[in-house]
């Protein structure tokens, strides 16, 4: 498997690991399914695990069915460079190509978001919106320019920094936590005037501080955990969380490893991050972005020895974040497959949460911040 198909692999859910019964619905219980609301994963995707290194990305007709089925509106698709040997810009430019010409052969299916109203358009038309991201900015360069050259190609979404550090500023597992460099405050000036969201998820503490400070538009935190529940440095803290709300933005919480310590995390500690992070942003402000893929896996034998592999190379590239283990899988086993968001939603109802602030979650406060931060794209 390529590097991408791998992450995509680890990422989807695992039908074998479910825990017994799904979460009972306590009475009353918001019936999601009817009222169909916007659902924007704001970091994750579709690709199918279970077909090798296919073509389209492993995006087949099985991933396009689950993703129907699963009511996802839209999702924040990470292409582009994110670590490795290969030159960050050629290899950025040449992954946004290649997501539009596969977005045009299944147009049927799928929609390249460049406003929220085509999020709209996508859940009108019956298709899913493809809203592209990047998970690292080390493809400027030295040249804050260039994120009008990617502005113009249709990319929505720009994180700063992935674990490590870049030209911009320091990633989680950086111990110097140093914050946002000069060239790094040029990104962000650039992205806001260029109508891009800016991402601070994998950014250490101080460059997350310092880019929310430095932005005139709310910003992003695509997918991440709260580190007020459980202490590792991928998660975000109260203090950022706090910053973040207070300019308008929006935290996505993840389906990760993350959410717990030595052990696998599951539905009960999403709903927990979930909480913390409503009571410490309001529910303005919180979203999901899963950080995973729709479809299950169907061989778990095949999924541990990729797993296996994969934390060795992430190990020794120096990229891997405290909590990353290959007897963890990189998902929650009770809430996976085509009925996650649906499970999820009955859950937070199940805890006394209203329709309308769980349909917020789901994805009515991302579609928010893209009217607000893309209001002027084109």
């Amino acid at each position: 498997m390529t590097a991408f198909d791998r992450r995509h692999f680890l990422q989807a859910g695992a039908s074998a690991l479910l825990l017994a019964g799904a979460p009972a619905l306590a009475a009353g219980a918001s019936d999601v399914r009817m009222r169909r609301p916007i659902i924007i994963d704001t970091l994750g995707g579709l690709s199918n695990p279970n077909i090798g290194d296919g073509p389209d990305q492993n995006i087949d007709a099985r991933a396009l069915a689950d993703g129907h089925a699963s009511g996802l509106t839209a999702f924040n698709q990470t292409i582009g460079y994110v670590f490795g040997d290969a030159d960050p810009f050629e290899r950025t430019v040449r992954e946004v190509a290649e997501w539009d010409a596969l977005i045009r052969r299944k147009a049927k299916d799928l929609l390249k978001v460049h406003t929220a109203d085509d999020i709209r358009l996508a859940q009108a038309s019956g298709r899913m919106g493809v809203i592209l991201g990047f998970q690292n900015a080390a493809m400027m360069g030295k040249d804050a320019k260039r994120v009008e050259v990617f502005a113009n190609l249709g990319v929505k979404i720009i994180q700063l920094t992935y674990n490590g550090r870049n030209q911009l500023g320091d990633g989680a597992i950086v111990k110097d936590n140093r914050g946002l460099t000069p060239f790094g405050r040029e990104v962000v000036a650039e992205l806001n005037r260029n109508h891009v969201m800016v991402d601070l998820s994998h950014s250490g503490e101080q460059t997350c501080l310092d880019a929310i400070a430095a932005s005139s538009a709310p910003i992003a935190i695509s997918h991440t955990g709260c580190r007020g529940v459980t202490n590792l440095p991928r998660n975000k803290s109260d203090r950022e969380l706090r910053l973040l709300a207070d300019k308008g933005g929006v935290a996505g919480i993840y389906f990760m490893p993350f959410l717990a310590i030595d052990r696998q995390p599951t539905a009960q500690d999403l709903i927990a991050h979930i909480e913390h992070a409503l009571q410490v942003c309001g529910e303005e402000h919180v979203s999901i972005g899963t950080d995973g893929s729709v479809p299950k896996i169907d061989d778990m034998k095949a999924f541990y020895t990729e797993l296996k592999k994969d934390v060795i190379a992430r190990r020794a590239a120096g990229i891997a974040a405290p909590g990353e283990r290959d007897d963890i899988v990189t998902f929650l086993p009770d809430l996976q497959g085509v009925d996650k968001f649906w499970r999820l939603a009955d859950m937070l109802a199940a805890r006394g949460h209203k329709a309308s602030v769980i349909d917020k979650v789901l994805g009515g406060n991302f579609l928010r911040l893209a009217d607000t931060v893309w209001a002027r794209a084109t």
